[in-house]
């Protein structure tokens, strides 16, 4: 089962939090990079946590909430192996995996209720990457 990597700031704090009820009732495996609390703190430091525990291994996708869900995912893709999709609509969580092979899913937590986030997770984690003639477009991502 594949074991996800959870970050947020205290705006995505309350939706995280449903986020580990949600992954554990359906058995998956969790690592909580922080933040634990909804004091005021900065996104960044928990996106890069995130993305060193994927790029260390301690996970094999992510799942990332801020307020908007932008400054966690800008930060997320600041990392060269991490491409982090920001979705608000399961359509749109379906498509990251499907044609970008995102491996971070993003998501607005001042802007979805727990149940939207139930369907684009459901959506993201259900979705394979097509392949095909999206490999090459997905390689070209990485700046060399």
């Amino acid at each position: 089962m594949t074991n996800i990597g959870l970050a947020s700031d205290h705006a995505g704090y309350a939706l995280k939090q449903h986020v580990k009820d949600y992954l554990e009732a359906k058995g998956i495996k969790f690592h909580d990079y922080g933040t634990y609390s909804e004091a005021s703190c900065d996104y960044p430091d928990f996106a890069h946590a995130l993305a060193r525990g994927l790029e260390a291994g301690e996970c094999e996708m992510g799942i990332a909430i801020c307020g908007s869900g932008q400054g966690i995912s800008m930060t997320l893709n600041k990392h060269q192996s991490i491409r982090a999709a920001l979705c608000w609509l399961p359509e749109i969580a379906h498509l990251a995996r499907q044609h970008n092979d995102a491996n971070v899913l993003a998501m607005p937590g001042r802007f979805i209720t727990n149940e939207e986030a139930d369907a684009i997770m459901d959506e993201f984690l259900a979705t394979s990457f097509e392949g095909g003639r999206h490999i090459a477009r997905v390689e070209k991502i990485p700046v060399q």
